[in-house]
């Protein structure tokens, strides 16, 4: 069973939202709970897909494997937000790895209750197309900011994102914000395809600048508005 806080992280989620109370009802009826510790496999490229699945606890680490052997991370998902449905509907194998990131639960609703699903609710098909249509404009964005962003504003945007899906608001300082998700500044590197020496530049000159303060349990943001300045000048 779904923990209250996990429950509430899936119907948080701005797609899973939208849905009508019934879809969702159903969506969750037929879902099963699986849970893991850190950096346990969920499913490997290459995989039947079985199942559509949605985070609802900690992140999903998104990987691939260069060809020199190297994994890299391409994104994390994070609570309320689901995937996997690409892979059932093309009939296709997974495309790539995916593991958890710290103490994960993931939902999981079977392919043929999926099927089942859809033929119930209609609503389904047009609400997963919205899905896609969403995800496909952030994919464009993506590529457009590697092509036209320095560095130094990507890595703003990607802190920003992180804040949005991962803040926790400090005790001490109400416009202090934790990024409650721990990621080593390799893995920050991977997301952003810079290298990890060049992104710690970046980071040591937000610091300076008071917009950051790098600790070793990971990384406070202190002022939201300088990140956005970052992205405004560079633009």
């Amino acid at each position: 069973m779904l923990t209250n806080d996990e429950r509430a992280a899936i119907n948080a989620g701005r797609w899973f939202s939208s849905l009508s109370p019934s879809l969702r009802h159903d969506i969750l009826r037929c879902a099963y709970v699986r849970r893991y510790r850190d950096d346990e496999l969920i499913s490997a490229r290459g995989d039947p897909a079985e199942e559509w699945i949605a985070c609802a606890k900690g992140a999903v680490r998104v990987s691939s494997t260069s060809l020199s052997g190297k994994q890299v991370t391409l994104t994390y998902v994070e609570p309320g937000i689901w995937f996997g449905d690409v892979s059932i509907f093309d009939g296709d194998r997974r495309t790539h790895d995916s593991y958890s990131h710290g103490n994960t639960t993931i939902v999981c609703v079977a392919r043929g209750d999926l099927r089942k699903i859809l033929d119930q609710h209609v609503e389904l098909y047009e609400a997963l197309l919205r899905l896609h249509a969403r995800r496909i404009r952030q994919l464009y964005g993506l590529v457009e900011d590697l092509n036209t962003l320095p560095l130094r504003a990507r890595l703003a945007k990607q802190l920003l994102h992180l804040v949005r899906s991962y803040g926790v608001p400090s005790l001490g300082d109400g416009a202090e914000v934790r990024i409650g998700l721990q990621l080593a500044q390799e893995e920050l590197a991977q997301l952003l395809g810079a290298s990890r020496q060049r992104v710690n530049q970046e980071l040591k000159t937000m610091e300076r600048e008071d917009a950051i303060r790098i600790e070793p349990g990971g990384l406070v943001v202190r002022n939201r508005e300088a990140l956005m300045r970052f992205i405004e000048v560079d633009n």
